[in-house]
């Protein structure tokens, strides 16, 4: 079974979230705590949006997504941020009905893009992947700033934001 996404199921989705982080070798990495994704997913201007699937009543794995924008189509699409089914039900057919689920609300809404980024050494997602008719974006590669880069670089957005002429700053 699919379902949206809960308060009760926090909990659940942050173990998933750190069990998803070992997996790729990256549970130190995995520091968002219970609260934030409490907040981003059910506070007063929620940031992502989650789907559980369960088996007999128990939460086998969840998808983490949210919507960007195609500036070339003109229309919202879904990004996918995290996968995760643990690995006693896969095989389930867990992945392919979050997936499909995903797909749904695409469809639904009018989004033109379902997208999401995989590990390269991760073979056995890159075959599911494909053949559900994933496309691989080869000629796009990742750019991420954090840590010390991003702080450098948003010190020099400060001069572009003095307001001109009454212009009122940028704001969220």
């Amino acid at each position: 079974m699919i379902r949206s996404a809960q308060p009760s199921d926090v909990p659940a989705i942050h173990a998933l979230i750190r069990e998803l982080a070992a997996y790729e070798r990256a549970l130190e990495d995995a520091k968002a705590t219970e609260e934030q994704l409490r907040e981003a997913l059910f506070g007063a201007h929620p940031a992502v949006f989650g789907l559980i699937a369960e088996e007999a009543g128990e939460t086998v794995g969840f998808a983490l997504w949210f919507r960007n924008f195609s500036t070339w189509t003109g229309t919202h699409g879904v990004y996918l941020e995290d996968l995760y089914v643990r690995p006693e039900a896969r095989g389930g057919g867990h992945g392919r009905a979050l997936l499909a689920e995903l797909a749904r609300i695409c469809v639904e809404r009018g989004y033109a893009r379902f997208e999401w980024s995989v590990l390269d050494w991760n073979e056995p997602a890159i075959g599911f992947y494909t053949a559900l008719g994933a496309e691989a974006m080869d000629e796009w590669t990742v750019r991420r700033l954090s840590g010390e880069p991003l702080r450098a670089l948003a010190a020099q957005a400060d001069s572009a934001r003095e307001p001109a002429n009454g212009a009122v700053p940028l704001s969220n």
